[in-house]
């Protein structure tokens, strides 16, 4: 399977896609945990089809360490008893900022008081704005098709 548009040889995607990587990299400096991060990206990624990111990020969770058990349960995070209190809340704010246009209100008060239980303002910062890069990313994607399964830990950077 090949992709729709090859975002690698179009100039202007390119630069597009190396500014949304240069936004991203505000995430590695934040309190927002590593793997909460990996977590959001992998839930959101699921949600929306992009299985180019889902692998990438699935594969860049398992070379930091996190668990097969808790990657393989992901996608099913309320039944799981694998995540903590602050990674459920962390998860239902990344569903429901990925569907938001499954939903007439948007975020709930409901997800957003649990996230504000877990997370201060900085994390919550962060949190909200790697659900919007990772929808981005996501979006992008899945409209050029892009291929899954090749991507090897640190590939992109």
């Amino acid at each position: 399977m090949d992709a729709r548009l090859n975002l690698f040889d179009s100039p202007l995607a390119t630069t597009f896609v190396k500014h949304l990587v240069s936004a991203g990299k505000v995430f590695a400096d934040s309190a927002l945990p590593a793997a909460t991060q990996e977590l959001v990206k992998i839930r959101a990624s699921q949600i929306n089809g992009c299985g180019f990111c889902t692998d990438m990020h699935t594969k860049e969770a398992a070379h930091a360490g996190e668990t097969s058990v808790r990657l393989n349960l992901i996608a099913t995070w309320r039944e799981a008893t694998v995540f903590t209190d602050a990674e459920r809340a962390a998860l239902e704010l990344a569903e429901q900022g990925t569907r938001i246009a499954d939903a007439a209100g948007g975020v709930t008060d409901e997800a957003w008081a649990n996230a504000a239980k877990h997370y201060d303002e900085e994390q919550l910062a962060a949190l909200v704005s790697l659900i919007a890069i990772i929808n981005a990313f996501n979006r992008l994607n899945v409209i050029v098709q892009q291929p899954a399964g090749g991507y090897q830990p640190g590939q992109l950077g």
